[in-house]
């Protein structure tokens, strides 16, 4: 048994599959077969099941995985030590973020971070998939979601909270709902995703309701939509940083505050792979975002003081 060896079996089982880890390796998919082939002769072992799809490791395979994994990192470890020896930081990392949270809460963090670390460079995604980081070579994913996927490392950024709003003309021309069912038959502007009926999860204390929703403005572009709200275009479903500045300015209205709304998740995760090696400027971008996190989850925890009373809509 090789190092080399041993770290392209790391690579296999990253990927997934053969076919993907040829392509990250830049070899042909015979190649990478025979390599694991080879490794397996000279183990005298099964080291992976080979499915049409994917291979998946034996108990052999997996132990042999975490070491090749430990002796991959040391290496990145000690190359990226030797070559930043006495430099300013440097690097790159490879960022997925929501498309709202994203540009409008997290784009003036990303601008201060490279501020901070001009050497650094930062490609970021704005987009709302649950992406397979491997496959897309993401170092770092930033998603909404219920609960985070078991195979990653998963860093809690805080909690999002969704608002049921509308602009004050809206509110006084047509009113605000004030019970959950009202949402059902409102001109409701809100992000979905395609092909899947749209459900909204409400909590109350112990009380736990659903409701199904049919929207009649769709985005995934949280600016748009801001934009659709504060046209009076009708009832907003959205997180609330989407309309807080409004809120606060009195331009936007919000109601049914006394439940806790949710549709894709109410809570924000870092996501990244395990036992990955992150270079020193991956791990000082993680801990720039969750301190700035922090301390963005300290200033929401206080209520939006745009709620609506009963029967005011002045």
């Amino acid at each position: 048994m090789d190092l080399t060896s041993l770290t392209l079996l790391v690579d296999i089982l990253d990927a997934g599959n053969l076919s993907q880890a040829a392509r990250k390796l830049k070899m042909t998919r015979a190649n990478v077969s025979y390599h694991l082939n080879q490794l397996e002769r000279s183990v005298g072992l099964q080291l992976v099941r080979r499915t049409t799809r994917r291979v998946e490791p034996t108990e052999v395979g997996l132990r042999l995985y975490q070491h090749g994994r430990s002796i991959q990192n040391e290496l990145l470890a000690a190359k990226e030590s030797v070559s930043t020896l006495g430099q300013a930081l440097q690097g790159r990392v490879r960022l997925s973020v929501p498309s709202g949270y994203g540009q409008m809460v997290m784009t003036d963090w990303l601008i201060e971070f490279k501020q901070l670390y001009p050497g650094i460079v930062l490609d970021v995604r704005f987009e709302n998939r649950v992406d397979d980081l491997l496959r897309d070579e993401v170092d770092i994913a930033i998603r909404v979601m219920p609960e985070p996927p078991q195979t990653l490392v998963a860093r809690e950024m805080g909690a999002v909270r969704y608002v049921a709003c509308a602009s004050r003309a809206y509110a006084q021309t047509h009113g605000l709902p004030t019970q959950l069912e009202q949402l059902r038959t409102a001109p409701l502007i809100t992000s979905a995703v395609i092909g899947r009926q749209l459900r909204l999860s409400a909590y109350l204390g112990d009380e736990r309701q659903e409701v199904t929703l049919e929207p009649t403005l769709i985005s995934e572009h949280f600016p748009f939509l801001r934009q659709a709200i504060l046209a009076g275009l009708g009832v907003g479903l959205v997180p609330d940083y989407v309309v807080q500045d409004d809120v606060l300015g009195g331009e936007v209205l919000t109601t049914l505050d006394a439940w806790r709304l949710s549709i894709f998740g109410s809570q924000l995760f870092m996501l990244y792979m395990p036992n990955r090696y992150h270079t020193r400027a991956a791990s000082t971008f993680i801990d720039f975002v969750l301190e700035r996190a922090r301390g963005a989850g300290r200033r929401a925890a206080a209520p939006l003081p745009g709620s609506l009373p009963s029967g005011d809509l002045l």
